[in-house]
């Protein structure tokens, strides 16, 4: 511990990301990355964008949120870019979610939200998921600040219907309430055409997992402009340029190619289903999942033993050693050859 370390540094439990294998031939199906390369526009976009490197970006990135608000009518004063939807949800804790009632999420989520709120100092309280590992709203109906859900959760994959979030933002009219749908495009309902008739919801997304852009770095919200506006402000105090202009060309060429992004997601839902069926064959518990993962755990297995088996074997998985979970695998859906490389290993180890 450094004596020149605020008090904060001092009491952070930083969050873990997914491992990133050096190894060569590693089937890596730990952090839920796209299995299929991005859009071809993709890549000519950022080679044209190049002759524009010895200029700043747009610190608006006024092209791709004119992009996302067409693609999800709504304004582009509505829509907020940042790099990575890690960013965009770093800048609405400090901007958005710092009062003095608690801010509420599940007991089981993303990692990073009890990191940020031990970053920003903000006090919060974790709902229990019920006994099937599902959200259920009405648990959210206690005092609070703000509610934060991701939908799809993660690391389960469950979603809630448009209809359940409508209701919370009723039960809640005074508090913030803040979907992180990151995986939405693997079969979920979004909660964007809920904006318009609630100022209380903001809605993050992340072109890193259906657009094959996790390299790439980039992440929006959409929110009536007040929420935005707040958003602006925290961004334009710390940094005017999230955004290259390589992220900016290749994240519009990204989204305005529907019909590559319409194949291969759908391509990773099929994978979804036969990776699903084939577990379950083999004694698998396997949560109903509207993502790009699926959270299972065998009837007879740990997961840390299943996890270091696989690696030994060359195929990596998440796992979780946090109570409740430490027995389920996060297993990332890949293409058919991943799947079935997966599906042949766990035949001789369960």
């Amino acid at each position: 511990m450094s004596r020149f370390w605020s008090p904060v540094v001092q009491s952070l439990s930083p969050y873990v990301p997914g491992e990133q294998p050096k190894l060569d031939g590693i089937v890596k199906l730990n952090t839920n990355e796209n299995p299929y390369p991005p859009s071809p526009r993709v890549l000519a976009a950022i080679a044209s964008a190049t002759d524009r490197l010895r200029l700043y970006p747009d610190p608006r990135a006024s092209h791709l949120r004119e992009t996302i608000a067409a693609r999800h009518d709504v304004a582009p004063d509505e829509v907020f870019v940042g790099n990575g939807s890690d960013e965009v949800l770093a800048h609405t804790f400090q901007a958005l979610l710092k009062h003095d009632a608690p801010l509420l999420f599940p007991d089981i989520t993303y990692g990073f939200f009890p990191v940020y709120s031990r970053l920003y100092q903000i006090r919060y309280e974790e709902v229990p998921l019920d006994a099937a590992m599902r959200v259920q709203t009405a648990d959210f109906r206690r005092p609070c600040s703000a509610i934060l859900l991701p939908n799809p959760n993660a690391p389960t994959g469950i979603a809630l219907p448009r209809d359940a979030i409508a209701q919370l933002l009723a039960e809640h009219p005074d508090q913030l309430v803040v979907i992180d749908e990151a995986y939405v495009d693997f079969g979920a309902e979004s909660a964007v055409p809920l904006v318009a008739r609630h100022d209380n919801l903001l809605i993050v997304q992340t072109l890193s997992k259906s657009r094959a852009l996790a390299g790439l770095r980039v992440g929006f919200a959409i929110g009536q402009r007040p929420l935005i506006e707040a958003l602006e402000r925290v961004k334009d105090s710390f940094n005017s340029f999230p955004l290259d202009c390589l992220a900016i060309a290749g994240a519009v060429a990204a989204i305005e190619d529907d019909a590559w992004f319409q194949q291969t997601r759908q391509r990773i839902i099929a994978n979804r289903a036969a990776l699903v069926d084939a577990l379950a064959v083999l004694g698998f518990e396997v949560l109903p999942s509207l993502a790009n993962f699926i959270f299972a755990r065998h009837r007879s297995s740990s997961g840390a033993e299943l996890a270091a088996r696989l690696r030994e074997h060359g195929v990596v998985v998440r796992h979780f050693q946090k109570r409740r979970i430490e027995d389920f695998l996060r297993i990332t859906v890949g293409t058919e050859e991943h799947c079935s490389r997966l599906i042949a290993l766990l035949r001789g180890l369960v």
